[in-house]
């Protein structure tokens, strides 16, 4: 009796922190690489969202931005293997996170939720700016009011 060795597709996330000096033809290079190696284990990529160049909350060396990418797709846990070890070899990869996703969460439905997380988050972060460009206002103004009474 033959066991049929199956391959399962399970689904992942994955961010990437590219150098931010990579130019636009190193960054479509890595992905067009990425995706191959994907695909040449029977995998298909989900999303692939470009978030720009952010600010690291610390820096690596000397670096204090980055190129951040994210992106679901599904594949075979090998494909993840490969992928890790052509990043590791890219000089323009500063770091990169593999995430298994849960399997009974459809890629689609997570990226609802994610983007929905995302939109909340910055949300919150708008109200905090908000609230702290008010308080620095109402300092402001009150130390005008004391400069006016003469104190």
């Amino acid at each position: 009796m033959e066991l049929s060795k199956t391959t399962a597709k399970k689904p992942y996330e994955v961010v990437v922190l590219m150098h931010p000096d990579a130019t636009l033809e190193e960054q479509k290079e890595l992905f067009k690489k990425n995706k191959a190696t994907i695909e040449s284990y029977k995998g298909s990529i989900h999303s692939l969202e470009t978030w720009g160049k952010r600010t690291l909350a610390t820096p690596i060396g000397k670096l204090k931005k980055a190129i951040y990418f994210h992106s679901t797709f599904e594949a075979d846990t090998q494909a993840i293997a490969e992928l890790e070890r052509t990043m590791r070899i890219n000089d323009k990869v500063l770091r990169f996170m593999h995430t298994r996703l849960d399997e009974r969460v459809s890629l689609a439905k997570f990226m609802e939720g994610f983007k929905k997380g995302l939109s909340e988050s910055a949300a919150r972060e708008k109200e905090r700016e908000a609230k702290i460009q008010a308080r620095k206002a109402a300092f402001a103004a009150a130390k005008a009011e004391r400069a006016e009474r003469g104190e």
